[in-house]
């Protein structure tokens, strides 16, 4: 299943338009949005899409292509890291981060385990060695699955991190919070 974009989505891509530069790394990136946003930046020199899914990279080029932006973009089939190489001045993860329910049980564009923090876990352990120096994170969360451990977690690594965008709805509040490395 392809994720469609949504507030969540669309609150990232604001702050990919706003902060992303030279090369760019969309994590996860489903119909391709924040790495279509990127890729029309001025700026920004080039842009890897990756995604587990086969069906969500296939979306994404043909979405890039009707965007007119294809030539600049590379789609990598990545389960995160796995097959990323590289480093990256900018990197943007919208990640599954709701806790497993009965209505969302294997639908891995939304859940992340009993606490929805599983694949930001995951992620969180592997991004550093792949931004650049001087290089920015953008990263969503969301209260119903991180109460302050990302924030922590970041600073407790050495990077600086400032909330850059939000949204509130009645259940949770949506986040980006930016990370960079301290000098």
């Amino acid at each position: 299943m392809v994720y469609e974009p949504r507030e969540d989505s669309e609150l990232l891509r604001d702050c990919v338009e706003r902060f992303a530069f030279g090369r760019v790394l969309d994590m996860g990136t489903g119909s391709g949005f924040q790495g279509i946003a990127a890729a029309k930046k001025d700026g920004v020199e080039e842009v890897v899409c990756a995604d587990i899914d086969a069906q969500a990279l296939a979306s994404a080029k043909e979405n890039a292509e009707k965007d007119g932006v294809a030539s600049k973009i590379t789609f990598v089939k990545s389960d995160l890291f796995s097959a990323i190489d590289g480093f990256f001045d900018c990197i943007a993860f919208n990640p599954p981060y709701l806790p497993e329910d009965d209505e969302t049980v294997g639908d891995v564009a939304l859940e992340s385990g009993e606490s929805g923090r599983e694949a930001t876990d995951w992620f969180l352990a592997e991004f550093a060695e792949h931004l650049a120096e001087g290089g920015v994170l953008l990263l969503l969360q969301s209260t119903a699955s991180d109460k302050g451990e990302t924030e922590k977690y970041l600073v407790e690594h050495g990077f600086t991190t400032e909330k850059v965008a939000s949204r509130r709805f009645f259940f949770e509040e949506i986040f980006v919070l930016k990370a960079m490395k301290c000098r």
